[in-house]
This record gives structure tokens, sequence and C-alpha cells, in this order.
């Protein structure tokens, strides 16, 4: 008996999103259906990407952009940088709007009790497809080891007169307590910021309490009038200091996204590598999407993920909470090109050179990276 379906997602997020999206671009007539335990796809999300993080010919991504800026800034104790990379948003919430119409078949508030090579199972129907793919988030691995923590807390908040004219993607200048902590910020509108107070922490306890202190003290100490609140959004992301490759079964499913390893160890941004992998599935059929090419893709994903957890490692373990801020402040006097191949995760042997060699960043502990213990390290 044919399969219902080429492909059968699970899991309503921003992988499952874009892969629908590719694959409709791409294939027409490919039936897709999407398994969804929450009531809307997307969750509550902000996700931003740079213009050279996505695909060059992935113009099914451009409806997703709600805003988009020509370039951004950071800031530190010792440097302030404006860069000219092009920087764009979306939200769950356009997500939302514009996966909802390409799929054939889409079943929200219902739980996958069983993911196999060609079926998916809920409490009340079994799925068939060519492809499943398990887009489920962070939450469904079983365990991270050893891992540093990325916790926000992020407001979307009406003001007077911000005058911002493209993003604050992090400032550092404000007190560094609980890890390496910056704020961002993104001016929606006129009259609309996104604040987010920022921090990578040793462990995944998240004050929400303290973060809505941390970006109201920010808003006062700029000026900013807060009028209303018009969203909050958090979140816990793992930054693990060892992730293997992404292990592929030719016989399926494939596991994406997250949980996968299919991410950026280092920033926890999920957009530019969920991007990469929904185009290369889009381009081929479901019947062909595992094999080599797969097993290639996943082999040079995990070249890159083994780079940033190197990163990690050093971040970590090698500067103590409140001088981790002195990595990003170095990093961030490095070529403009490399800081964009690095947050698209496409750093060439070059560049991982340049990242490593060099004076060290200021408070480095020569101790921990000679292997000695370190007091700060609780997770």
């Amino acid at each position: 008996m044919a399969a219902e379906y080429d492909y059968a997602i699970v899991g309503g997020g921003l992988q499952a999103g874009l892969i629908a999206l590719a694959v409709r671009a791409k294939q027409p007539a490919a039936r897709i259906a999407i398994v969804e335990r929450d009531q809307a796809l997307g969750g509550n999300h902000t996700w931003c990407f740079h213009a050279d993080d996505v695909p060059a010919d992935a113009a099914w991504i451009t409806p997703l952009v709600v805003q988009r800026w020509a370039g951004y800034d950071v800031a530190f104790p010792r440097r302030r940088r404006h860069l000219e990379s092009a920087y764009a948003c979306t939200t769950s919430a356009r997500l939302d709007e514009l996966v909802r119409p390409v799929v054939d078949g889409l079943f929200l508030g219902e739980v996958a009790t069983a993911i196999e090579p060609n079926q998916v199972t809920t409490a009340s129907r079994s799925i068939t497809a060519t492809a499943v793919i398990d887009a489920r988030g962070p939450d469904r691995s079983a365990s991270w080891g050893e891992s540093g923590w990325q916790v926000f807390v992020g407001r979307e908040v009406r003001v007077t007169n911000h005058g911002l004219g493209h993003p604050m993607l992090m400032d550092a200048t404000v007190p560094q307590h609980g890890g390496f902590r910056f704020v961002y910020v993104l001016p929606l509108s006129a009259d609309v910021l996104l604040i987010e107070d920022t921090i990578f922490a040793d462990t995944p306890t998240l004050d929400v309490d303290d973060g809505r202190r941390a970006i109201a003290d920010y808003a006062a100490a700029h000026g900013w009038s807060i009028e209303a609140v018009l969203r909050e959004e958090t979140g816990v992301l793992p930054l693990p200091l060892r992730v293997p490759a992404p292990v592929v079964n030719d016989a399926g499913p494939l596991v994406a996204g997250y949980a996968g390893h299919w991410f950026h160890p280092t920033t926890g941004y999920s957009f530019p590598i969920a991007a990469r992998l929904a185009a290369f599935i889009a381009d081929r059929p479901a019947s062909e999407l595992f094999g080599a090419p797969l097993r290639d893709e996943a082999r040079a994903h995990g070249g890159q993920l083994a780079f940033a957890c190197r990163l990690n490692r050093m971040l970590y373990n090698w500067f103590a909470p409140e001088q981790r801020y002195n990595v990003l402040e170095r990093f961030y006097g490095l070529a403009e090109g490399l800081i964009r191949r690095f947050y698209s995760m496409a750093l060439t042997r070059t560049d991982r050179a340049r990242i490593l060699v060099g004076r060290p960043p200021r408070g480095m502990s020569y101790r921990a990276a000679l292997g000695g213990k370190v007091a700060w390290r609780t997770a």
C-alpha cells in the first residue's frame, strides 16, 4: 500500500516549519504531514539570522522575515563595533501563519507515541510516509553530558522614542554576574523593542524575575520609558562541551533539529543549520533522502560541531564566569567575514587557526588551560 505522505514530520517548531516550506517550494506535489503536541506551530520564539547564514537560493525563507536591518552593533567594556552584515528576524506567529497552508496533514494537539522509519503513531491515528523526520526540540535528548547553558528572558515592549536604527546584538557592558551576560536589543518598529537578558551560565537555572529586572534597568539606563509589555519569551538552551556528529540511520527516521545535533553549540543559534538541513531535504525526493549524501552532510556538520564544542570547553573551563566576556570581546576584533562564517557554522581551517592563534583573551586561567581543576564549574 502506498504511503499517505511523502514526508511525516514530528514536532512543529522551527526545523519542522523550515522543512515544510522548503519542500513545498522545491517539490510542489509532495505530500507533507506535521504532528505537533501543542495547538499552534512554532511555540513562542523570535529567531534571528545573518544574511550569509542561509542558502543563497532559499527564496522560500524571504516571506518569513518580519524585520530586516542593514547591520548591527556589539559593545564590550573595551570594544564597540558596528558590523555591516545584514540581519533579519522571524517569529513563531509568522512561522505558524506560513506553514499551515503548505501542509497536507496538520495534526495539532497530538503526541507521537511511536516514531518508526515509515510510520508515526499517536493516540488517535497512524500516519505512513516515505520519509519520517523527528524534529522535536532539545528536551528530547536523553543527556547532554557536561554542558554550559544559555538562559534568557526576553520582553517585547512599547517605549517612547528609542531612536535605534539597527540591533544591538550583544551589549556586554552590563554587570557580569552569573556568567557571561549581555543584553540583546531588536528595534521591531519605531516604538517597539525586543530586549533580551542573556547569560551563558554554568547551570540551567533561569531566574525570570532577575531577567525582568535586568531588562527594566537596561531600558531605564538608556532613557526608554516602558509603556507596555507586549510579549515575553524565555529559554534554556544547552551549550554542550562535547556533542557527536548527527547519527544517520539509512533506514530512517531522520532525527533533525536540536535533538539530532543540527544546531550551533556555541551560540545556540538554530536557524542557519535548520535552514541548511531543510534545503538539503527539499533538494531530493523523499525516497532518496537517506544514503551517502545525507551521511556526508552529517559528517561535514560534525566537523563544525567538534570545533564549536572545543570553543565551549575553552569558554567554560578556562575562564571564570565574570571573565568570559573577554573571549567574545577578542572575537569581535576579528575580520567580519570570519565572524559571519562562525555564526553560519561554515568555518574554514584558516578561520579556525585565526580564532585560536594570537594573544589569549584577558582573564584566562593558565592553570585550567593546562588541565588543572577549577572551582567555578558546577555542572
